[in-house]
């Protein structure tokens, strides 16, 4: 079962006709506020995503659960003989009172441009749009947080911890893509599996890590304003033509080294979920920014900041 905001999705099926690119998308739904509403149905394996759509629909005040809503979707593949499965799994969310809210509680979600992902409007552990939230090691699901000049374990499991310097934040540092699969941290596509994503863990439902695509696609999909959103740096990220209402606010967090908070007010690091390989060294993709905008190679072992995104570029 899955519920947010007074909508409450259950017995949710999908199946692929045998050699037809249609999947039927079965699931019952029950509202108890009018609104519009988005079911995002999600086709995936056991260690990848392999197709995505959102539904979206009115759906009128009082609808009965135990009503089956039947979609039939042209996924434009046949999945099922080219991977041998088709799983269905749904989020959905509210767009009639709580202004586009996800799961998630206050996390709202932006799209950019057209067939874009959706972006949620703050970063992982912050709780408004400008604070710079935690900070993670790439691989890591725990995420770490500044209290008096110290990182902290957001689940209190550590009060001394260090970015490069702890084994703990070596664990992903160096390593090679294929060791990374073997070792269970990538999929075969060399991005973090769901149980090492950080956005996924943290925020459940089908956010994720942005891929190097998706933030690369946000360098030239979007017009980049150096600003101050409550006495905080960073830029705000605004969508252009029909998307130019659309924007998110991406604070200079900085980013960790050992026990010090580096640069924040001045440059921003967002990991991607995925892995790079350049002259031999093996890091992993994250947005930088300062005074410039562009997509690096870091080490994994470095504390950065994560935006979530939901849905999948088109």
């Amino acid at each position: 079962m899955w519920s947010v905001f007074g909508v409450t999705v259950t017995n949710v099926r999908g199946e692929q006709r045998p050699g037809s690119k249609l999947v039927d998308i079965y699931y019952d739904l029950n509202s108890t506020d009018g609104g519009t509403y988005t079911v995002e149905v999600v086709l995936e394996g056991d260690t990848e995503t392999v197709q995505a759509v959102s539904l979206t629909g009115d759906i009128g005040k009082g609808v009965k659960s135990g009503k089956d809503h039947h979609v039939v979707w042209d996924a434009g593949v046949d999945w099922v003989s080219k991977k041998g499965y088709v799983k269905a799994v749904v989020t959905a969310t509210s767009e009639s009172s709580s202004g586009n809210e996800s799961s998630s509680g206050k996390i709202k979600k932006v799209q950019l441009w057209e067939g874009g992902p959706y972006w949620a409007d703050r970063n992982i552990g912050a709780d408004e749009p400008w604070e710079y939230g935690l900070y993670f090691w790439w691989g890591d699901t725990v995420g770490y947080k500044r209290v008096n000049n110290a990182w902290v374990a957001s689940d209190g499991s550590s009060s001394n911890f260090q970015f490069y310097y702890d084994p703990i934040s070596e664990q992903t540092h160096g390593k090679s893509p294929s060791v990374l699969y073997s070792e269970g941290w990538t999929t075969a596509s060399d991005v973090l599996t769901k149980r090492h994503d950080a956005a996924h863990v943290k925020f459940g439902g089908s956010w994720r890590m942005p891929t190097y695509r998706e933030l690369s696609s946000l360098t030239v999909n979007c017009d980049w304003t150096r600003t101050a959103m409550n006495g905080v740096n960073g830029y705000v990220v605004r969508g252009r033509g029909a998307y130019a209402s659309n924007s998110i606010f991406l604070p200079f967090a900085g980013y960790g080294v050992g026990t010090s908070l580096c640069d924040a007010g001045s440059h921003g690091h967002y990991w991607s979920s995925a892995t790079t390989t350049s002259a031999g060294y093996y890091g992993s993709w994250s947005l930088d920014f300062g005074s410039d905008v562009q997509l690096r190679s870091h080490g994994r072992d470095d504390g950065f900041s994560v935006r979530p995104v939901q849905g999948f570029t088109k």
